[in-house]
């Protein structure tokens, strides 16, 4: 049952990391990894559960990767600039926008969206930001689909591989977990530090200002 439940929560994380602009912050690629590992026998029976499914996880992690982008594309298509229009918070940042329209011109639009998905916030970022900047929505389909489909397989598959070539992998997990948690939350802690010293020197700013 808990098992069940992992794969469900694995594949809404990848899709709220590619298609919510709030998902930015999520561990995609350590959390597929990890999927990935505890779809072995030998990792998963270490903690007393059942392994996670690796076929439902190869089918509909990808789809979950996909549908997401989409929404990205279509939020940004239909907004367009005005969605991106709004204060820096915790949450949003411009120069995340910033990032990804700056990879979108460097590398194309086609070659940008696969590479954005081995990106960690950009690839969160790049699917709004092609379909502000017109990107065909047929085109970024095909692409899509082609880079959602190798990101998601390579990261459950490394994973897999590791739980069965790495013996006695299950000792290793959970300080690998902490790993992966903590690096997750740097970003976070990042930005909820810069905000604080943004907040700090604003009045002192505007005390001078009067002066």
């Amino acid at each position: 049952m808990l098992g069940a439940f992992a794969t469900i929560g694995v594949i809404a994380i990848v899709f709220a990391e590619t298609g919510l602009l709030v998902g930015f912050f999520l561990p995609g690629d350590s959390l597929l990894v990890t999927a990935g590992i505890f779809s072995t026998a030998a990792a998963a029976q270490g903690f007393g559960i059942a392994p996670l499914s690796l076929p439902t996880l190869l089918i509909f992690a990808p789809v979950a990767a996909v549908a997401g982008a989409q929404l990205g594309h279509f939020l940004g298509a239909r907004f367009g600039r005005k969605l991106f229009d709004k204060p820096d918070s915790r949450l949003f940042k411009r120069e995340h926008v910033e990032k990804a329209e700056h990879y979108f011109e460097k590398f194309g639009p086609a070659r940008a969206v696969v590479a954005a998905r081995f990106m960690p916030i950009v690839r969160t970022f790049m699917n709004p930001v092609a379909g502000v900047l017109e990107m065909d929505a047929r085109r970024f389909f095909v692409w899509n689909v082609l880079g959602g489909v190798v990101w998601v397989e390579a990261m459950l598959l490394l994973g897999y591989f590791l739980g069965h070539a790495v013996e006695g992998i299950d000792k290793y997990i959970l300080p690998g977990v902490f790993v992966i948690v903590i690096l997750s939350l740097i970003p976070i802690v990042r930005e909820v530090l810069k905000d604080r010293r943004a907040s700090r020197l604003e009045p002192r700013g505007r005390h001078h200002a009067r002066k």
